[in-house]
Protein backbone atom coordinates (compact mmCIF):
# COMPACT_ATOMS: atom_id res chain seq x y z
CA UNK A 1 0.00 0.00 0.00
CA UNK A 2 1.41 3.42 -0.97
CA UNK A 3 -1.63 5.59 -0.32
CA UNK A 4 -0.20 6.71 3.31
CA UNK A 5 2.98 7.89 1.84
CA UNK A 6 3.36 11.39 -0.02
CA UNK A 7 3.78 10.67 -3.93
CA UNK A 8 5.38 12.01 -6.65
CA UNK A 9 2.33 12.50 -9.01
CA UNK A 10 0.93 15.41 -7.32
CA UNK A 11 -0.74 18.53 -9.40
CA UNK A 12 -0.68 22.19 -9.14
CA UNK A 13 -3.67 24.24 -10.59
CA UNK A 14 -3.00 28.24 -10.20
CA UNK A 15 -6.02 30.29 -8.54
CA UNK A 16 -6.33 33.83 -10.12
CA UNK A 17 -8.23 36.54 -8.64
CA UNK A 18 -10.95 37.68 -11.01
CA UNK A 19 -12.75 41.39 -11.34
CA UNK A 20 -14.51 40.75 -13.96
CA UNK A 21 -16.57 37.22 -14.55
CA UNK A 22 -17.69 37.98 -17.85
CA UNK A 23 -14.82 40.18 -19.01
CA UNK A 24 -12.67 36.48 -18.14
CA UNK A 25 -15.02 33.79 -19.51
CA UNK A 26 -15.02 36.26 -23.26
CA UNK A 27 -11.18 36.15 -23.52
CA UNK A 28 -10.71 32.65 -22.50
CA UNK A 29 -13.56 30.64 -24.51
CA UNK A 30 -11.72 33.67 -27.39
CA UNK A 31 -8.50 31.80 -27.18
CA UNK A 32 -10.35 28.14 -27.47
CA UNK A 33 -10.51 27.09 -23.40
CA UNK A 34 -13.38 25.27 -22.59
CA UNK A 35 -14.86 26.13 -19.17
CA UNK A 36 -15.52 23.29 -17.06
CA UNK A 37 -16.61 24.90 -14.13
CA UNK A 38 -18.94 28.31 -13.72
CA UNK A 39 -20.21 29.59 -10.49
CA UNK A 40 -21.21 32.84 -9.51
CA UNK A 41 -22.86 32.84 -6.17
CA UNK A 42 -22.34 32.13 -3.09
CA UNK A 43 -18.80 32.93 -4.49
CA UNK A 44 -17.43 33.09 -7.74
CA UNK A 45 -15.70 30.14 -8.99
CA UNK A 46 -14.47 29.28 -12.89
CA UNK A 47 -12.69 26.83 -14.24
CA UNK A 48 -11.11 26.49 -17.76
CA UNK A 49 -8.99 24.03 -19.51
CA UNK A 50 -7.10 23.68 -22.95
CA UNK A 51 -4.68 21.13 -23.73
CA UNK A 52 -3.10 20.47 -20.52
CA UNK A 53 -3.89 23.90 -18.75
CA UNK A 54 -5.97 23.75 -16.47
CA UNK A 55 -6.61 27.66 -15.01
CA UNK A 56 -8.98 28.20 -12.14
CA UNK A 57 -10.59 32.08 -10.98
CA UNK A 58 -11.81 32.90 -7.59
CA UNK A 59 -12.81 36.55 -6.76
CA UNK A 60 -9.85 39.46 -6.46
CA UNK A 61 -10.23 41.12 -2.91
CA UNK A 62 -11.67 44.51 -2.74
CA UNK A 63 -9.36 47.41 -3.67
CA UNK A 64 -7.62 45.13 -6.60
CA UNK A 65 -6.38 47.22 -9.53
CA UNK A 66 -6.17 45.58 -12.62
CA UNK A 67 -4.45 48.48 -14.42
CA UNK A 68 -1.69 47.96 -12.49
CA UNK A 69 -1.31 44.04 -13.47
CA UNK A 70 0.62 42.91 -10.62
CA UNK A 71 -2.99 40.85 -9.43
CA UNK A 72 -1.29 37.50 -9.74
CA UNK A 73 -0.05 34.71 -12.49
CA UNK A 74 1.40 31.45 -13.24
CA UNK A 75 4.22 30.33 -15.10
CA UNK A 76 3.75 27.42 -17.97
CA UNK A 77 6.41 25.89 -18.54
CA UNK A 78 6.42 24.06 -22.79
CA UNK A 79 8.73 22.43 -24.70
CA UNK A 80 8.31 25.39 -27.48
CA UNK A 81 6.54 28.43 -27.48
CA UNK A 82 6.26 29.55 -30.64
CA UNK A 83 3.08 26.85 -31.27
CA UNK A 84 1.44 28.33 -28.43
CA UNK A 85 1.75 31.76 -29.31
CA UNK A 86 0.91 31.09 -32.95
CA UNK A 87 -2.40 29.35 -31.69
CA UNK A 88 -3.51 32.43 -29.37
CA UNK A 89 -2.74 35.19 -32.35
CA UNK A 90 -4.88 32.55 -35.04
CA UNK A 91 -7.88 32.73 -32.10
CA UNK A 92 -7.29 36.80 -31.51
CA UNK A 93 -7.40 37.13 -35.21
CA UNK A 94 -11.03 34.94 -35.48
CA UNK A 95 -12.28 36.63 -32.35
CA UNK A 96 -11.46 40.53 -32.69
CA UNK A 97 -9.95 40.77 -36.18
CA UNK A 98 -6.22 41.05 -34.37
CA UNK A 99 -3.28 40.59 -31.77
CA UNK A 100 -4.59 42.03 -29.19
CA UNK A 101 -1.39 43.64 -27.93
CA UNK A 102 -2.23 46.91 -26.15
CA UNK A 103 -4.17 47.25 -23.01
CA UNK A 104 -5.77 44.42 -20.98
CA UNK A 105 -6.46 41.48 -22.07
CA UNK A 106 -3.37 41.28 -24.38
CA UNK A 107 -0.26 39.28 -25.68
CA UNK A 108 3.60 39.94 -25.45
CA UNK A 109 5.00 40.15 -28.90
CA UNK A 110 7.14 36.47 -29.77
CA UNK A 111 10.23 37.28 -31.26
CA UNK A 112 11.50 33.78 -33.49
CA UNK A 113 14.06 32.27 -31.44
CA UNK A 114 12.60 33.54 -27.96
CA UNK A 115 11.93 31.54 -24.81
CA UNK A 116 8.79 33.09 -23.58
CA UNK A 117 5.76 35.55 -23.77
CA UNK A 118 2.96 36.20 -21.75
CA UNK A 119 -0.67 36.43 -21.97
CA UNK A 120 -2.43 39.59 -19.89
CA UNK A 121 -5.97 38.46 -18.66
CA UNK A 122 -9.08 41.13 -18.23
CA UNK A 123 -7.82 41.16 -14.47
CA UNK A 124 -4.52 41.67 -14.81
CA UNK A 125 -2.96 38.35 -14.32
CA UNK A 126 -0.09 37.43 -15.76
CA UNK A 127 -0.12 34.16 -17.46
CA UNK A 128 3.83 33.21 -18.70
CA UNK A 129 4.57 30.74 -20.92
CA UNK A 130 8.12 29.55 -20.78
CA UNK A 131 10.33 26.81 -22.56
CA UNK A 132 11.67 24.27 -20.54
CA UNK A 133 15.08 24.72 -21.52
CA UNK A 134 15.10 28.41 -21.08
CA UNK A 135 18.66 29.33 -19.63
CA UNK A 136 18.29 29.48 -15.84
CA UNK A 137 20.90 32.64 -15.31
CA UNK A 138 20.02 35.87 -17.21
CA UNK A 139 22.10 38.38 -17.70
CA UNK A 140 19.22 41.45 -16.74
CA UNK A 141 20.91 44.43 -18.65
CA UNK A 142 22.84 43.60 -20.95
CA UNK A 143 25.50 40.46 -21.24
CA UNK A 144 28.90 42.00 -20.23
CA UNK A 145 30.31 39.89 -22.78
CA UNK A 146 29.12 42.29 -25.13
CA UNK A 147 29.94 45.84 -25.92
CA UNK A 148 28.65 49.25 -27.76
CA UNK A 149 25.42 48.76 -29.67
CA UNK A 150 25.17 44.59 -29.72
CA UNK A 151 25.22 45.45 -25.42
CA UNK A 152 22.31 47.62 -25.51
CA UNK A 153 20.10 45.13 -28.32
CA UNK A 154 20.74 42.75 -25.62
CA UNK A 155 19.61 44.70 -23.01
CA UNK A 156 16.52 45.48 -24.65
CA UNK A 157 15.68 41.80 -25.88
CA UNK A 158 15.63 41.04 -21.51
CA UNK A 159 13.64 44.16 -21.28
CA UNK A 160 11.09 42.79 -23.67
CA UNK A 161 11.06 39.57 -23.23
CA UNK A 162 11.66 39.11 -19.57
CA UNK A 163 10.56 42.18 -18.01
CA UNK A 164 7.77 43.12 -20.21
CA UNK A 165 8.76 46.30 -20.33
CA UNK A 166 8.14 48.16 -23.29
CA UNK A 167 9.05 52.01 -22.36
CA UNK A 168 12.21 50.65 -21.25
CA UNK A 169 13.58 49.19 -23.98
CA UNK A 170 12.85 52.04 -26.09
CA UNK A 171 14.62 54.22 -23.98
CA UNK A 172 17.17 52.47 -23.46
CA UNK A 173 17.25 51.57 -27.95
CA UNK A 174 17.32 55.43 -28.22
CA UNK A 175 19.67 56.15 -25.64
CA UNK A 176 22.18 53.35 -26.54
CA UNK A 177 21.76 54.41 -30.69
CA UNK A 178 22.69 58.09 -29.75
CA UNK A 179 26.07 57.20 -28.26
CA UNK A 180 26.91 53.86 -30.10
CA UNK A 181 25.21 54.40 -33.48
CA UNK A 182 28.17 55.64 -35.20
CA UNK A 183 30.39 53.47 -34.45
CA UNK A 184 28.69 49.77 -34.71
CA UNK A 185 28.02 47.88 -37.80
CA UNK A 186 25.19 48.68 -40.21
CA UNK A 187 23.63 45.42 -39.17
CA UNK A 188 23.52 46.53 -35.61
CA UNK A 189 21.96 49.42 -36.86
CA UNK A 190 19.66 48.25 -38.45
CA UNK A 191 18.31 45.99 -36.02
CA UNK A 192 18.37 48.83 -33.29
CA UNK A 193 16.14 51.00 -35.88
CA UNK A 194 13.61 48.56 -36.12
CA UNK A 195 13.11 47.44 -32.83
CA UNK A 196 12.78 51.36 -32.60
CA UNK A 197 10.11 51.75 -35.13
CA UNK A 198 7.96 48.35 -33.98
CA UNK A 199 8.39 49.84 -30.38
CA UNK A 200 6.97 53.05 -31.58
CA UNK A 201 4.02 51.47 -33.57
CA UNK A 202 3.65 50.12 -30.57
CA UNK A 203 3.48 52.55 -27.52
CA UNK A 204 2.30 54.44 -29.03
CA UNK A 205 4.33 57.21 -30.22
CA UNK A 206 4.66 57.14 -34.53
CA UNK A 207 5.95 60.15 -34.76
CA UNK A 208 9.33 59.38 -34.50
CA UNK A 209 8.92 55.94 -37.44
CA UNK A 210 9.37 58.35 -40.16
CA UNK A 211 13.08 58.68 -39.35
CA UNK A 212 14.12 55.84 -37.47
CA UNK A 213 12.73 54.23 -41.16
CA UNK A 214 14.87 56.98 -43.32
CA UNK A 215 17.83 55.95 -41.38
CA UNK A 216 16.65 52.15 -41.78
CA UNK A 217 16.00 52.78 -45.49
CA UNK A 218 19.84 54.74 -46.17
CA UNK A 219 21.84 51.57 -44.78
CA UNK A 220 23.86 49.05 -46.54
CA UNK A 221 23.06 45.39 -45.40
CA UNK A 222 23.47 42.24 -47.23
CA UNK A 223 20.57 39.47 -48.30
CA UNK A 224 21.45 38.16 -44.64
CA UNK A 225 21.33 40.86 -42.66
CA UNK A 226 18.23 42.05 -44.30
CA UNK A 227 16.47 38.31 -43.32
CA UNK A 228 18.60 38.88 -39.74
CA UNK A 229 16.78 42.33 -39.44
CA UNK A 230 13.44 41.27 -40.50
CA UNK A 231 13.77 37.89 -37.97
CA UNK A 232 14.47 40.85 -35.43
CA UNK A 233 10.80 42.01 -35.02
CA UNK A 234 7.75 40.49 -34.60
CA UNK A 235 5.63 41.87 -37.21
CA UNK A 236 7.96 42.26 -40.28
CA UNK A 237 4.62 44.24 -42.13
CA UNK A 238 6.08 47.11 -39.86
CA UNK A 239 9.23 47.53 -41.57
CA UNK A 240 7.83 47.52 -45.26
CA UNK A 241 7.94 50.92 -46.15
CA UNK A 242 11.39 51.47 -44.67
CA UNK A 243 13.29 47.89 -44.83
CA UNK A 244 16.06 48.39 -48.21
CA UNK A 245 16.48 46.08 -50.98
CA UNK A 246 19.31 44.15 -50.37
CA UNK A 247 22.93 44.89 -52.25
CA UNK A 248 23.46 42.90 -55.48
Amino acid sequence: MTSDRVQPNETVVPLLHCVSAEETLTFWRALGFAVTYEQRRPYLFLAFRWSGLDLRYKDAPSGVDPSTENTGGCLVMVDAVAPYHATFSEAMRRTYGKVLAKGQPRMTRYRPGASRFTVIDPSGNSIVFIQRDEPMELEYGGSKRLQGLARVLDNARILREFKDDDRAAYRALNSGLRRHGESAPAVEQALALAALIELSVSLPEPERVPEWGARLRALPLTAAEREQVTLGVADPTVLAPWLPEADA
